[in-house]
């Protein structure tokens, strides 16, 4: 089965390769040289097998410089894949993403069922896979709901913020087949980051790749401060004594 090449791979092919390259075309030219220094008057060089020589040095030297091409055109792509990504900032959005971190005391997902179902159950799972609490889904209808964990576990104890948990559901309907469903990850995209020349945004306490994102809206505005001033200003108007006697 043949891996993936991530770019980092690649980048790190293409540079081992150009170093191998120059390290071959110097030690080409240094046999070339010594050649040449130390050829019998009377019996030189062969015109074609120089011309052969010259050919290959040729060759290698155009081989170094598309090394370097190809270099500069990876960096130029990682850097597209963070500005590309960069415009998601500030963005509402939507990922199907099972993990989060436990911070201040919760975990929020989501979490979409594609019929109503008649038994809905929510997992959370550890790092580890390990189930620490399990309980009724607080929706069951068709939709997309929201979850709040407060880190109390089956057992009765509390976890610690810091770490990372992921939602699973499991539903069925009255027949007794399970519902699709999928675990979501909702909220206004507050970073980027790249791994492994992957982008990855941030929503919440949850990170995740670009490619995971599936609704982007722009951020609702809030109300105007002068708005909210202008009506306090006419309800307060309203209420004056002077023109209620008017």
């Amino acid at each position: 089965m043949v891996d993936a090449v991530s770019s980092n791979n690649a980048a790190g092919r293409v540079n081992a390769g150009g170093q191998m390259l120059a390290s071959n075309f110097q030690t080409f030219l240094s046999l070339l040289t010594t050649q040449l220094k130390n050829q019998d008057p009377l019996s030189p060089v062969d015109s074609n097998e120089f011309t052969a020589q010259l050919t290959q040095m040729a060759g290698v030297e155009q081989q170094l410089l598309t090394n370097d091409l190809l270099t500069g055109l990876l960096k130029v792509q990682q850097g597209d894949g963070l500005t590309g990504a960069a415009q998601y900032i500030g963005k509402d959005a939507t990922a199907v993403w099972a993990a989060t971190r436990f911070e201040d005391g919760e975990a929020n997902w989501s979490y979409e069922l594609a019929a109503d179902a008649t038994d809905a159950t929510l997992q959370v799972l550890d790092a580890s896979g390990k189930v620490v609490w399990s309980g009724p889904a607080p929706e069951k209808t068709n939709g997309m709901h929201d979850f709040k964990w407060d880190g109390k576990t089956t057992g009765g104890g509390q976890v610690d913020d810091g770490g990372v948990y992921t939602l699973k559901v499991v539903a069925k309907d009255g027949a007794g087949k399970a519902v699709d469903s999928q675990v979501l990850i909702r909220g206004r995209v507050t970073g980027v980051e790249m791994y492994d020349n992957t982008p990855f945004v941030i929503i919440g306490n949850s990170i995740m790749p670009v490619s995971s994102l599936i609704a982007l809206e722009e951020q609702k505005a809030a109300a105007k401060p002068e708005d909210d001033a202008g009506a306090a200003s006419a309800f307060t108007s309203k209420l004056n004594p002077f023109n209620l006697l008017s």
